[in-house]
């Protein structure tokens, strides 16, 4: 079977030659050219490459890493247009096309665009589409409640942000939930909040429970250490400035202080908070 390109694979070094190493596809061998093989790469060796086509539409691989794989919504800008499409810069030499047809808007050069890395049907090559709402279903899901998740903000609405999740799914992010400036293509972790009978789902960024506790209670502790021991920031502080120092809620500020004043780790007091 040959390898899909837009993949990444574990190849072994099948031998090498003046352009580079080829490696085991199961046929004739994969060039891997020699300004992306490493001179401590020697026969047998495994090595992780990125498949993809070449200027000639070669199947040819690199250990370079694309700003995304095959099946990924990415944030892409456009280098180059023309009267056939777009030719956008995902990493690698050559640019990711992506044809007029696959194109809901007109593309302008310097211009960023979300953009679903993808394979032609009829050539095979790898190219980019905009036209990617079908394969976001909920149905069936593959994901549950405070499972931590990959997020793309794709468009905002009147009740927060849709966002994309894993690439596949989409959820909402509420706007209560948002204490800072999201863009379409912004990438964030967060967690699956709730998900609803017909499938609908609540987005949180940052962790859940006690593992995003755990997290921003040290980043506190850190601040606090910095600081020299005492910081000018309580539950009473405005959300948007502990956002700014901490990027955290104010609910998430409450619980990390409380968790550390319980450990007798800080002592809270009305003017902020100070080490122990």
């Amino acid at each position: 079977m040959p390898l899909q390109a837009g993949e990444y694979h574990e190849l072994k070094v099948l031998r090498k030659k003046e352009a580079g190493l080829y490696l085991d596809d199961g046929a004739e061998g994969i060039l891997l050219p020699s300004r992306y093989a490493s001179p401590d790469l020697q026969l047998g060796d495994v090595v992780q490459v990125f498949v993809y086509h070449d200027s000639e539409d070669r199947p040819i691989a690199t250990t370079l890493h694309p700003k995304g794989e095959k099946g990924e919504i990415v944030l892409l800008q456009v280098v180059d247009t023309s009267p056939y499409g777009a030719f956008m810069d995902w990493g690698l030499p050559k640019d990711l096309f992506v044809p007029k047809a696959a194109m809901k808007t007109a593309f302008r050069k310097g211009g960023s665009y979300l953009i679903q890395i993808t394979t032609d049907p009829k050539s095979g090559r790898l190219m980019g589409t905009q036209y990617f709402d079908a394969d976001l279903q909920n149905d069936p899901l593959t994901v549950k409640e405070k499972e931590i998740v990959h997020l793309t903000v794709y468009r905002e609405t009147d009740i927060g942000y849709v966002m994309i999740i894993n690439h596949r799914h989409t959820g909402v992010l509420h706007h209560n939930e948002v204490y800072q400036t999201l863009q379409p293509g912004d990438v964030r972790e967060g967690y699956i909040s709730k998900i609803r009978p017909d499938q609908t789902i609540d987005i949180r960024l940052g962790k859940p429970g006690f593992i995003r506790t755990d997290a921003e209670a040290e980043k506190i502790l850190e601040q606090l250490h910095k600081a020299g021991g005492f910081l000018p920031y309580h539950d009473k502080t405005d959300p948007a400035i502990l956002y700014e120092k901490f990027g955290m809620s104010k609910k998430a500020f409450k619980q990390a202080i409380g968790r550390l004043y319980k450990e007798r780790k800080i002592i809270i007091m009305p003017e902020g908070c100070r080490l122990a």
